[in-house]
């Protein structure tokens, strides 16, 4: 049992889950979309994750459209490729991220530089020799503009091994884009484009590099600001971009000047799968119980395996007494539910799990699964709930039918 402090402020797990979905936007009726939108939406979120799987449709759509009514790709691409509000980098994957942040992107750009000089990976994805390489392929971009990977040739030879067999040029670009030398400057039915980060986004290259404690202030601060209320490894590994050491040290700090409340946040009062003994020693913003008493939208919302409600798995299952695994990389024999299989939420319940898939050929929406929580309360109304939620994702991905085969 942790230690528990006479100022610690007691939270409960219902309480906990409140703050969380109401600072990562799924706690009230969405907004209609727009441009605008989608840079306020990625900019509360933090980042967006971009995945190439699309079974269904890419995960920054469904991240996106979850949170925003009538939401469409135009909206998007047009932050992302025209006003540049966004860029594309990593945090934990491929992401979306706030243009306004660039310069904390230059220590990841850093590091990356540490580990890949490290990288047998690396070495071998270059077959020698990578500087002549770069230098080489860094000098087209430069000359010809915007280049794909197609656009150059492979070497005589090369056999693709699939996603992470690369010919040396492809290694090059995306070295170049890792270390910040080159930048994403629009998609083409999802392969990169890459070309000079100065063309893409000239007044992010003007930002200089924010110092060590700069940037360990703003990845902290920013983290928990989307949380509300968090463990220092789980504000750590929000971004990636500190270590759980910096975390907790930076917690410290602000807990002493009053910037952070200490807390407890208590286990499920469920029994079952996963119900932790013990609270868990947190840190809360000021100000949680206004989101935590922030009521709760009834629609059933069909969450993305990559939301950032549920990237975090033990989270989770701490929270929402809900154990869930991605298995598109499971053999299909060894899966439990399916491909492609989406948590749904209700209110701050996730009350089942939905296989869905995207016939295009046919324009159909596929329910090839639906598995409901033990304690789902009124299934007349929450399959009311499921019918209208898919209805808006098949307006959102153009399906002109829904079927369900369960």
């Amino acid at each position: 049992m942790p230690k528990i402090s006479n100022k610690a402020e007691m939270i409960s797990n219902a309480q906990a889950r409140r703050v969380l979905l109401n600072l990562q936007g799924l706690g009230a009726t969405p907004e209609y979309s727009s441009a605008r939108m989608v840079q306020k939406v990625v900019q509360r979120l933090g980042y967006v994750q971009i995945d190439s799987i699309n079974v269904l449709e890419r995960a920054h759509h469904l991240i996106l459209g979850a949170r925003l009514a009538q939401y469409r790709h135009e909206h998007f691409t047009h932050t992302l490729e025209k006003s540049r509000g966004l860029f594309e980098h990593w945090t934990h994957d491929a992401s979306a991220i706030p243009t306004q942040w660039f310069a904390h992107w230059k220590h990841h750009f850093a590091r990356y530089n540490q580990r890949v000089e490290r990288s047998a990976w690396w070495r071998e994805q270059f077959r020698g020799d990578a500087a002549p390489i770069i230098r080489r392929t860094l000098a087209r971009v430069r000359r010809d503009g915007p280049m794909r990977t197609r656009d150059f040739e492979a070497p005589d030879g090369h056999k693709s091994g699939g996603w992470w067999q690369w010919h040396p040029e492809k290694a090059a670009l995306e070295h170049l884009w890792r270390s910040g030398r080159l930048a994403i400057a629009r998609r083409e039915r999802f392969e990169k484009v890459y070309d000079l980060v100065e063309r893409v986004l000239p007044s992010a290259m003007e930002q200089s590099k924010s110092s060590e404690g700069e940037h360990v202030e703003w990845a902290c601060r920013e983290a928990i600001n989307r949380l509300g209320i968090a463990s220092a490894r789980e504000i750590a590994n929000f971004f990636s971009a500190v270590t759980p050491a910096q975390a907790s040290a930076w917690c410290e700090r602000a807990l002493a000047q009053g910037e952070l409340v200490e807390a407890m946040v208590a286990p499920s009062t469920k029994r079952g799968l996963g119900a932790a003994s013990a609270p868990l020693k947190s840190f809360a913003l000021p100000d949680w119980r206004e989101f935590a008493q922030k009521p709760a939208d009834k629609r059933i919302i069909l969450l993305c395996p990559f939301d950032p409600v549920v990237r975090d798995r033990a989270r989770l299952l701490r929270l929402f007494q809900f154990d869930y695994r991605f298995e598109a990389f499971t053999p299909a024999a060894k899966r439990k539910h399916g491909y492609y299989v989406l948590p749904l939420l209700q209110g701050d319940e996730m009350v089942g799990r939905t296989d869905l898939k995207f016939d295009r050929q046919r324009g159909a929406l596929v329910v090839r699964g639906l598995w409901w929580s033990d304690s789902i309360g009124n299934k007349v109304m929450r399959k009311r709930k499921f019918i209208e939620a898919l209805d808006a994702l098949a307006s959102q991905i153009g399906a002109t039918a829904c079927e369900l085969r369960v």
